[in-house]
């Protein structure tokens, strides 16, 4: 595997410029690629893409050639695409390297790494990593530097977006997170265990304007006595079994048994975290036979001291989850090494008696007064919308407040239904009334409640201008039920309505 690309400064300079004139962004890409290619690649299926830019002769398709799809380019297209920089200059900057195809044929270059762009909905970004394993057409290597991947998207579409002084990228692989983190944190410390990796995080933070306090160390390690107001990771959470069967990754699992290194962060990232501050993260979870992933959650966070907020996405069992990683590192379903790991990883699951594995996003916070943690379990396994940080944000914040504030509070405030949430009434033909009530949002985490009377009844008077505590009173008059007894059924309703911004 080629060394990581070299942070020089001048060099990384001239490589902006090119990149900035040839107009390669994540549009450009998609335009020049075409919408079955451009799906194709995010599947990291790449033959739509070679054929769309077979002979290519335009910069994008040039540098789309060499850098995503790792095909060999002549000397001289590369120098036309990358006029400032030179190929001298990539050359030295570690991005290709030059191959010589015999005394009359043109001399070629080849890509040392991925380069290609990123954005969000207000930058435009490029990153480089290693180059995948469908790029190489190789297995991966251990020290492999995994580049944009759907868990990276996932958790910058989850994180909260509010202006922090001091962020924390744990586990910063090639610095996805802390490009992100870069347009609301004053300042961003950004460590990995791996060397290599920190390598392509500097590369790219000089490429794209970025000041990074970079580190090497495992965990919190290298932050110890610090306390910061955002930390993020994209950590190496993959449950991976240890015996030589199957391949350590430091991408994946950095060495960790078990669901160990996610356990460990839940236990331990609330010594960096200021209060009020806000920790997330990706990752998998064992559920072992007899159990269920609440219970092994609510065993992880006992005596934490921290308010959590989890939202499982997926479960696969032991069977799935060993398919889906055996594939990663590049070997073949059906071959003697890939029939080994499978192996071992059933084996290894079957030893601890695992019947499940969740995934999921995790939001942890250190409550800023002295106050027992809140701690909302949720799953969510349905599409939702992106981004979900200004979500995230307000259901963090409300079930802060919620925790804060006392049942008679809750009643004292004139509360809304919020834009996005309707009411679903089913019923048998010809039935007066009917026989399920159910309030749907359309945002958010996409919430559907079954309300009963006194619950569908106050929704739709609040509208704002009245107290629940006097909403709740006047219908309990009106359909003759105790107004204790009102109020019992439905404050639960409410506290779950708000947490969950239905109601606002």
């Amino acid at each position: 595997m080629s060394p990581p690309p070299v942070t020089q400064a001048t060099l990384i300079r001239r490589l902006r410029a090119d990149l900035q004139t040839a107009g390669l962004t994540v549009d450009r890409v998609a335009e020049r690629l075409g919408p079955l290619a451009s799906a194709a690649l995010h599947r990291e299926q790449l033959l739509p893409a070679l054929v769309v830019t077979d002979d290519a002769t335009d910069v994008s398709g040039i540098l789309l050639r060499l850098f995503t799809l790792g095909r060999p380019v002549a000397a001289s297209a590369l120098a036309r695409a990358l006029p400032t920089l030179g190929v001298a200059g990539a050359v030295e900057l570690g991005l290709v390297r030059v191959l010589h195809a015999g005394r009359e044929q043109e001399e070629i270059v080849e890509a040392c790494c991925d380069l290609r762009p990123y954005a969000d909905d207000a930058h435009d970004w490029w990153v480089a990593s290693d180059l995948g394993g469908a790029a190489t057409r190789e297995p991966l290597p251990p020290d492999h530097v995994l580049g944009i991947g759907g868990a990276s998207t996932t958790l910058a579409s989850w994180t909260i977006r509010r202006p922090v002084r001091r962020a924390l990228d744990l586990g910063t692989g090639c610095g996805v997170q802390a490009l992100h983190l870069a347009g609301h944190c004053e300042s961003i410390v950004a460590t990995d265990v791996s060397e290599r990796a920190l390598a392509f995080a500097s590369f790219n933070a000089e490429l794209d304007g970025l000041a990074l306090d970079l580190r090497q160390g495992d965990l919190l390690d290298p932050v110890e006595g610090e306390r910061f107001d955002l930390v993020v990771s994209n950590p190496p959470f993959v449950i991976t079994p240890r015996d030589g069967d199957v391949p350590l990754y430091e991408y994946r699992d950095a060495g960790r048994a078990g669901d160990s290194l996610v356990r460990t962060l839940v236990r331990t990232v609330g010594s960096v975290l200021e209060p009020g501050g806000v920790a997330q993260f990706l990752g998998n979870w064992e559920v072992p036979v007899g159990q269920t992933w609440r219970d092994v959650w609510t065993g992880w966070l006992d005596g934490a001291g921290l308010d959590a907020w989890v939202v499982q996405r997926e479960v696969q069992d032991p069977g799935e989850y060993a398919e889906l990683w055996a594939r990663d590192g590049g070997t073949i379903p059906g071959t003697p090494a890939h029939d080994r790991m499978y192996a071992a990883w059933l084996r290894d699951f079957a030893s601890r008696g695992v019947e499940s594995v969740g995934f999921g996003v995790v939001t942890l916070q250190r409550p800023a007064v002295e106050r027992e943690p809140w701690v909302s379990l949720d799953e969510v396994m349905r599409p939702v919308a992106t981004p979900m940080g200004a979500t995230i944000d307000a259901g963090l914040r409300a079930r802060t407040w919620l925790a804060e504030h006392s049942d008679d509070e809750l009643l004292s405030v004139p509360w809304a239904c919020a834009q996005d949430v309707t009411e679903e009434r089913h019923g048998r033909p010809g039935d007066e009334d009917p026989s399920v009530i159910l309030v749907r949002q359309g945002g958010g985490l996409g919430r559907v409640v079954r309300a009963g009377t006194l619950l569908a009844g106050y929704l739709g008077v609040a509208d704002g201008s009245l107290p629940a505590g006097v909403a709740l009173e006047a219908l309990a008059s009106v359909l003759d039920v105790p107004a204790a007894d009102a109020r019992a059924e439905v404050l639960p309703q409410l506290r779950d309505l708000v947490a969950d911004g239905l109601l606002v």
